[in-house]
């Protein structure tokens, strides 16, 4: 089979791909840019195209055979390589529904790991431990490995863990063997008009699964900095025992507190300098604590935060979140909303109306990117204090050309 996946280089689709690709399908595909992924993509043998998706790279593809069209929720429904893709009869579909027919051909049993935070750490801690216990897993996580590649595949695994993914209601494709929900609070307003319409989902999402777990073995039992990264790790000990039960507890505790962490999750980019991707009230509160205990146990003057929130749409559901959500940072850089996928009846609210009702709002002030900025981290970082961005969007790439290891 030959698929074609259109946004083939990001966090969401470059593991897809190489899980196919391992597989044993045909895969290529296109993006407009290189994301997080391209380079594992590459390395693996799969054909991307960087560059305006015309159609014209798609066309070629066609020439020799196309089975599989799968695309981003990014694009819109007159996406050029879309309606290219649908013109000639090829078959499209978003990335659950190839997901769903990989477990599916394959025979695997599915760890679906879904919350509104946690997902990432607490997929990526699973997969960890497995790999180090040698258990005969396939996954797919939503970020950069360090340690191993996004995604993958190897004949005779039998489990699949894969972090499922709320948004545009992916996660309802699936019906696990096991689900693993860290923590449900209200996101994507765009997708889910109330919190109740949100709940309703991850009910639905229980009840097709044949397990649930949203309680793991004690976290005081791990060194991880992090109250929440030691939940994090909670689950997974539990999630590894209900696959294999015959490892011993205290084994999983021992890999898992060497957990070195994933791309943009509490990610060290330099001395001092870290990257998360907090975007929401409960996320920057649980990156907060990790942050001042990292900083306490390296010694640390304190925290400095520079934050980009993310949609506007979601900042006119969350903004009264805020209020302690920086409790305990020295100084909060607060970068303009990225927007993306906005409603435009919503006016764009700015830094001083989101941050005006912080509990410390006087550590909080507007900011650009700029030099101007990256010189007053660097001051910070000279005097001793822990730097860390919280974004999902942009904002990542432009800390990492500023302070690199």
């Amino acid at each position: 089979m030959n698929i074609y996946i259109s946004g083939i280089s990001g966090t969401g689709m470059g593991p897809l791909a190489l899980m196919a690709k391992n597989a044993g399908f045909n895969v290529c595909g296109s993006d407009l840019t290189k994301g997080a992924i391209y380079d594992e993509l590459v390395k693996a043998g799969i054909e991307v195209h960087i560059g305006e998706q015309d159609g014209k790279f798609l066309q070629s593809r066609l020439k020799e055979s196309v089975d599989w069209f799968v695309y981003t929720s990014a694009l819109s429904e007159n996406h050029p390589e879309l309606v290219m893709a649908r013109e000639a009869g090829v078959k499209c579909t978003k990335r659950d529904d190839l997901t769903a027919f990989l477990v599916g051909k394959l025979g695997l049993k599915m760890i679906a790991v879904a919350g509104t935070h946690g997902k990432t750490t607490t997929t990526a801690m699973i997969v960890w431990a497995a790999l180090k216990l040698g258990l005969p897993v396939a996954y797919i996580v939503g970020t950069t490995l360090g340690f191993a590649p996004s995604g993958a595949y190897h004949a005779g695994d039998k489990f699949f863990v894969y972090e499922a993914d709320e948004y545009d209601r992916n996660f309802l494709k699936f019906h696990p063997w096991l689900a693993v929900i860290p923590c449900v609070s209200y996101d994507h307003p765009d997708i889910y008009p109330t919190p109740e319409d949100y709940k309703a989902a991850f009910r639905q999402f229980e009840a097709q699964s044949e397990q649930v777990i949203k309680a793991g073995v004690d976290a005081e039992k791990f060194k991880l900095a992090g109250e929440v990264r030691r939940a994090d790790a909670g689950l997974a000990v539990a999630a590894i025992k209900m696959a294999a039960p015959e490892v011993d507890e205290s084994e999983i505790v021992r890999i898992l507190d060497e957990f070195p962490g994933v791309g943009r999750r509490f990610e060290r980019i330099a001395e001092g300098v870290y990257s998360d991707y907090a975007h929401h009230p409960e996320e920057i509160a649980a990156t907060m604590e990790v942050a001042q205990e990292e900083a306490d146990l390296l010694g640390r003057a304190g925290v400095m935060v520079v934050y980009q929130p993310h949609q506007n749409t979601r900042q006119h559901e969350v903004r009264d979140g805020y209020k302690d959500a920086f409790v305990g940072a020295e100084k909060v850089f607060w970068l303009p909303t990225y927007l993306v996928r906005e409603n435009p009846d919503l006016a764009i609210l700015t830094p001083e109306e989101l941050f005006g009702g912080l509990s410390n709002s006087e550590a909080a002030e507007v900011a650009e990117l700029s030099d101007e900025l990256a010189g007053k981290l660097r001051d910070y970082l000279e005097k001793g204090y822990l730097v860390i961005l919280m974004t999902a969007g942009p904002a990542d790439e432009w800390l990492r050309e500023n302070f690199k290891i």
